[in-house]
């Protein structure tokens, strides 16, 4: 089994280390990944420059762009054959919610998906990073039964977030749905040493608001969230109902 690894964290982060040794129990490992932080870039491009790529010394593509730069580079340029599965992650934050939205993590999996390789993304909601290394047992044995899956759903990405407990006290397995949250106080606006006013986007307060099967409610509880996500946003039950808004010129 041919596995592709990437992340939007940067190729010397720990989850992307973590994950990639991981997968190495279950098939050939090539990781590709951005040469620095890509947080919240979503699925962008980069197409007004160009891309380079280098090799370094342990073998990983290092890609200056983002992490869908980097699966497309992975697929159509620097790996001899397309992997049979692409592992993204894993992310030092939660993804969860409408974080996919915004999650460079979640759309190096998706980008995957859309070229027509299975996918799965993996974020850690835990705050210790430098223990990471701990998962590796557990994360060798939940993929080998999600790679081990015969006929993969197409069109579908997983989105699995780890809980912010030890590895050892993790009870267990929830698939589940996108919760929701909602940010307060999100834009900071300060003065820079010249009086000049700008802004930072980010942080602030969030509020979590679900189901019982969002996938918020299962890391809280200690579990491990697994929730599908499909390529297709069409809304179907309203299409009938727009439909009769009679919206034709």
């Amino acid at each position: 089994m041919k596995i592709l690894c990437t992340n939007d964290d940067g190729y010397m982060a720990e989850g992307l280390r973590v994950l990639a040794e991981a997968a190495r129990t279950l098939g050939t490992v090539d990781v590709v990944a951005p040469d620095r932080e890509q947080s919240a870039t979503s699925h962008s491009l980069t197409i007004h420059r160009p891309i380079r790529a280098r090799q370094a010394s342990d073998g990983t593509y290092v890609v200056d762009g983002t992490p869908t730069d980097c699966v497309i580079m992975a697929v159509n340029e620097l790996l001899e054959s397309n992997p049979d599965f692409c592992l993204s992650g894993v992310n030092h934050g939660s993804n969860m919610g409408e974080d996919v939205l915004y999650s460079g993590t979640v759309a190096a999996a998706m980008e995957a998906t859309v070229i027509g390789v299975p996918s799965v993304a993996l974020s850690y909601t835990g705050d210790d990073y430098e223990t990471l290394d701990r998962w590796e047992p557990l994360l060798e044995r939940l993929l080998s039964q999600i790679l081990g899956q015969e006929g993969f759903p197409p069109h579908t990405l997983l989105n699995v977030n780890l809980p912010p407990v030890a590895p050892e006290e993790v009870r267990g397995v929830r698939i589940t749905s996108l919760g929701r949250r909602r940010y307060a106080d999100s834009i900071t606006r300060i003065l820079d040493p010249r009086g000049r006013e700008h802004f930072w986007i980010g942080g602030g307060i969030s509020a979590w608001n679900g189901g019982q099967e969002a996938d918020f409610r299962a890391v809280k509880d200690g579990f491990i969230s697994v929730t599908p996500l499909h390529l297709d946003l069409t809304s179907y039950e309203l299409m009938e109902e727009i439909r009769g808004w009679d919206l034709a010129l």
